[in-house]
């Protein structure tokens, strides 16, 4: 039991990368088990704000094994880009993380038909970041995807250019213009940079290094409302974003995952297209993107925002299985006189606590309660927290029936309170 998982309850942006950061001192490896580049994992140390997309959030702790799993779906070129701008150099970087064989790799095709289909949704757009997520799981799912382990085959480029052909032929059915070059700009120079790297079969080594003690932290992306069978689908990312996902997302057994921690924020925010029935089109949501900086890591678009939504959250702890809650960006909320949550829908004049699975319609049922004033962003000690705030986590806690063991209340990774 000494694998352990954290992960999204809401629709992402939660604040993983810097709780990841912050408890990596606690485990021996970090893992990513699904996603891509769509992720955007924001950390803080020494004033200096780092985004990662693809790579581990454990990779600034010199003496800690990052891996990147088979679940994972990779962009060469933003790799590369990655590794270039980490800090450290690559001789270290080699040494701190490897890259599954199985991970599926993202094709320039696969970014161009992300484009080709959202441009002719019209206004029907999903909101998908075009990074090329969704054609390369469908390749993957479909079994014509190219894995990490190939491109050390001597016959890569022509693998490469059967693929490419494949897409182009789909994209003749498309109005979409588009120039092939652009998209494949850094993308072989990233294949070169990948080969640097160990490309092994990883859940050998995961399962071998967690069999002698070793401590795992599986790192999850986006959230659990955008999972692709129980978030708001279609409007959703298209890997599981759950804790089962981490299982098949690196290749370990149920039976070994010891604590499931699950992040949410203060209030909620989502990015894209989709139902966020707490959503807020006033001052008040403006004032909490203002506050919270609340614009996507990866793409830059502006966050919807909206206050807490316990059915969804409750939902999220169901799915997951979590056994700690941590809360993120309570700083924020600091001078709001009154805040809400909301505890039930309306759905037809009916009150429900479950989230409808065709995205119909619901009126949030809101509790009102005493806001704090206070800045907390100096606070190292749970009892020091205004008592408005202990009173809303309580609150959440008898709620949910989980308790909180974390609260964040800044950026940085020291800006962080711990009860356990």
């Amino acid at each position: 039991m000494n694998i352990d998982i954290l992960l999204g309850l809401q629709w992402g942006d939660e604040g993983k990368g810097k709780i990841v950061d912050a408890i990596s001192p606690d485990y021996d490896i970090i893992a990513r088990f699904q996603g891509g580049p769509n992720a955007g994992h924001s950390l803080e140390f020494n004033n200096v704000k780092h985004v990662l997309h693809l790579i581990p959030s454990g990779i600034f702790h010199p003496e800690k094994l990052n891996i990147i799993g088979n679940g994972v779906v990779i962009d060469p070129a933003v790799f590369k880009k990655e590794i270039e701008h980490l800090g450290p150099s690559v001789d270290e970087l080699i040494k701190r993380l490897i890259i599954s064989a199985r991970a599926n790799l993202i094709l320039p095709g696969h970014r161009i038909l992300d484009a080709a289909y959202e441009y002719t949704k019209g206004n029907s757009k999903i909101g998908s970041t075009l990074k090329g997520i969704g054609p390369a799981y469908t390749d993957k799912v479909a079994r014509n995807g190219l894995r990490a382990g190939e491109i050390l085959r001597k016959d890569f480029i022509d693998l490469y250019n059967v693929h490419m052909k494949n897409h182009l032929s789909i994209l003749k059915n498309y109005d979409f213009r588009f120039d092939i070059k652009e998209y494949e700009e850094g993308w072989f120079e990233g294949i070169e940079m990948m080969k640097k790297f160990k490309i092994i079969n990883t859940e050998y080594l995961v399962n071998e290094l967690t069999g002698k003690g070793k401590k795992l932290l599986a790192e999850g992306a986006q959230g659990t409302m955008l999972d692709v069978d129980f978030g708001s689908y279609p409007f959703v990312t298209s890997s599981n974003t759950i804790s089962a996902g981490a299982c098949t997302g690196l290749g370990i057994s149920p039976k070994r995952i010891g604590e499931v921690f699950g992040i949410f924020k203060a209030y909620c925010t989502r990015v894209g297209s989709g139902p966020f029935p707490t959503e807020l089109n006033d001052q008040t949501g403006t004032m909490l993107r203002d506050l919270g900086h609340e614009f996507g890591s990866t793409t830059g678009r502006p966050r919807r925002c909206g206050w807490l939504d316990l059915p969804a959250l409750k939902y999220a702890i169901m799915i997951n299985g979590v056994t700690q809650l941590f809360i993120t960006k309570s700083d924020v909320m600091s001078g709001f006189p009154l805040i809400k949550v909301c505890t039930s829908y309306l759905s037809e004049g009916k009150e429900c606590l479950e989230i409808p699975f065709n995205n119909s319609p619901v009126e949030p049922v809101y509790k009102e309660m005493p806001g704090w004033k206070e800045n907390i962003c100096g606070i190292r000690e749970y009892r020091k927290l205004p008592e408005t705030l202990k009173k809303y986590i309580k609150f959440i806690e008898e709620k949910t029936g989980v308790p909180v063991t974390m609260v964040s209340v800044g950026p940085d990774r020291e800006e962080t309170i711990f009860r356990r």
